[in-house]
């Protein structure tokens, strides 16, 4: 429930704080003084567009502000989980506007208007004039129908969406691989030839740069060999013995330095060291012998790897800059062709997962027709009998649903029938039904479905509600609205002196003017000043007679509230 408003700067209001209630509130005062306004406010706390043509001249910024209390379990949750503060004076949520742009704000912490309006959605429901405009549009009407048919449709709703949705998935990646058949086909069968071709070349990893080193080296085989016998002549010597070679002069050092550590010690050592080195130079000499055994000059190797190069060749060209990116490119086309080869398995697969989804959909569909089906006999009695009591004793209202291709809503086609006269056939409501027929229709659904949906802790706003009708008709406007405000808390903006009679607390919006700014001020009235406001709105010439007159109105409704008090 809404304990208290508090508005700064926005339209004609400067500054008004306003304390709430349970029960009925309504608000009332002169045409331009700023009624709505207050309604205007309310929806920004629910989230609506913030325009800036709402800052009041001359100032910055406007500035919203409810207090909530208490904090119910669906708005506590959403709260803690945005990090806001509340305690047992309620929950603060605020809305500023400013030229760039606006901000929210729930217990403290700064919030995406979405998530403002989850909170106040929670509490809070408007029901405006744009209401009468949306009633005769066949969306609002399912609308309507399916929140009589209270929370079970509303998750049966939520599961036919979700399956509506997987189901539209479903099929458009199966209509995409359909429409594109020919595509894969063409790109398999490019990619079967590409890996056939490097197949039947057969290349290894790192295959290209190893042929370019043995092609370097067959080709220098007579530097080599001649390199590799000065090499071995230096390290062994010449057949003649004239050179030793360094494994002579090694082992001769050797041979020396053994004899002199007899008589030092300390050349044992490098006797020891001369040792090692001859007998890494007789390995070494070993080895560049057994190379120059072996290198011979191979013209036919050289053939071979001319060609072999020449095949690799032309898979790089085509499919990679050296070997190795050549067997990259075949292993992401082999899992490329793989898909390929699979998305005729995934058709199928699509197929069977469609088929069964439409089946589980229609079975859905179905019971959202019959929930509707059922919601429609019940909010059409439940609201007839309420325009009988609005004056309206022969109108009958009657819901036709049609059945459709399944959308996101379902497979129907609402549409609400009206007809105000015995012996007429019903028509569409927003074809057949006057302004004020209209207001009446919209009046008598709202109240059906606000004591259906309300609870002690929700606030129903209804902004001008009674618009088109006056008299009986208002008063039993009123009544209903009081009727309503025993369950939930209401808020009213009326111009009918037989609607604000029934009031449980009475607020004026009064326009003043300092002959340069015009503001407009909030105030609550009671006893001679709510009689003195009932009178001006029904535009009573003599003071006294109208005073009369309102505290009459006063009187029949206060025994209308007692009267049906007591009979429930």
């Amino acid at each position: 429930m809404l304990t208290d408003l508090r508005i700064r700067r926005l339209g004609v209001i400067d500054e008004a704080n306003v304390d709430l209630a349970s029960g009925l509130t309504v608000v009332t005062g002169e045409t331009g003084a700023g009624k709505t306004m207050v309604v205007t406010g309310l929806g920004l706390l629910l989230g609506q567009r913030a325009d800036t043509g709402l800052i009041r001249s001359g100032s910055r910024s406007a500035r919203v502000e409810g207090t909530w209390l208490p904090v119910v379990d669906s708005v506590a949750a959403v709260a803690e989980e945005l990090g806001a503060e509340w305690d047992d004076d309620g929950l603060v949520t605020v809305r500023e506007v400013a030229s760039n742009g606006s901000r929210a704000y729930v217990g403290g912490a700064r919030v995406p208007n979405g998530k403002l309006a989850e909170v106040a959605s929670a509490g809070l429901t408007i029901h405006g004039q744009s209401e009468q405009v949306r009633l005769a549009s066949s969306e609002r009407q399912r609308e309507v129908l399916d929140a009589c048919a209270g929370p079970q449709m509303a998750t049966l709703l939520e599961r036919y969406r979700a399956v509506h949705q997987e189901c539209r998935t479903v099929q458009a990646e199966r209509d995409r691989l359909r429409q594109h058949a020919q595509e894969r086909a063409r790109e398999l069968d490019m990619l079967r030839f590409s890996l056939d071709e490097i197949a039947a070349v057969e290349p290894q990893p790192g295959e290209d740069a190893d042929l370019h080193a043995e092609t370097v080296r067959l080709q220098a085989t007579d530097d080599l060999r001649q390199a590799a016998a000065e090499a071995s002549m230096a390290l062994a010597g010449d057949d003649t013995g004239e050179d030793p070679g360094a494994m002579g002069r090694l082992g001769r050092a050797r041979e020396v330095l053994g004899r002199a550590a007899r008589d030092d010690a300390t050349l044992a050592d490098l006797a020891s060291r001369a040792g090692e080195l001859s007998h890494l130079a007789n390995d070494l000499a070993s080895e560049v012998a057994s190379y120059l055994a072996g290198l011979e000059a191979d013209p036919q190797r050289l053939e071979w790897i001319a060609a072999r190069q020449a095949d690799l060749a032309k898979l790089t060209r085509k499919y990679g800059e050296d070997v190795d990116a050549v067997l990259a490119w075949a292993a992401t086309s082999a899992q490329r062709v793989a898909e390929l080869d699979g998305d005729d398995t995934r058709i199928d697969e699509l197929d069977a997962r469609a088929e069964a989804l439409q089946q589980q959909l229609q079975q859905l569909a179905d019971e959202v027709t019959v929930a509707r089906q059922e919601a429609a006999t019940d909010l059409a009695e439940a609201a007839t009998s309420e325009l009988a009591a609005l004056a309206m004793p022969h109108a009958r209202i009657s819901f036709e649903i049609e059945r459709i291709e399944p959308g996101p809503s379902g497979q129907d086609r609402v549409q609400l029938m009206f007809t105000a006269n015995p012996g007429s056939t019903p028509g569409p409501l927003g074809k057949v039904a006057s302004g004020g027929e209209l207001s009446r229709v919209r009046l008598a659904l709202e109240v059906v479905l606000a004591e259906r949906s309300g609870s002690a802790h929700h606030t129903f706003v209804f902004d001008e509600v009674d618009a088109g009708v006056g008299g009986a008709v208002a008063t039993e406007i009123g009544r209903r609205l009081s009727r309503l405000a025993r369950t939930a808390q209401v808020i009213v903006v009326t111009h009918l002196a037989q609607v604000a009679a029934f009031a449980d607390l009475h607020l004026v919006v009064a326009k003043a003017s300092d002959g340069q700014v015009t503001s407009s001020q909030v105030r609550r009235v009671a006893d001679r000043d709510r009689s003195a406001e009932l009178a001006r709105m029904m535009g009573g010439t003599q003071a006294e007679v109208a005073l009369a007159h309102a505290e009459e109105l006063l009187a029949a409704a206060q025994a209308s509230r007692d009267r049906h008090g007591a009979d429930s």
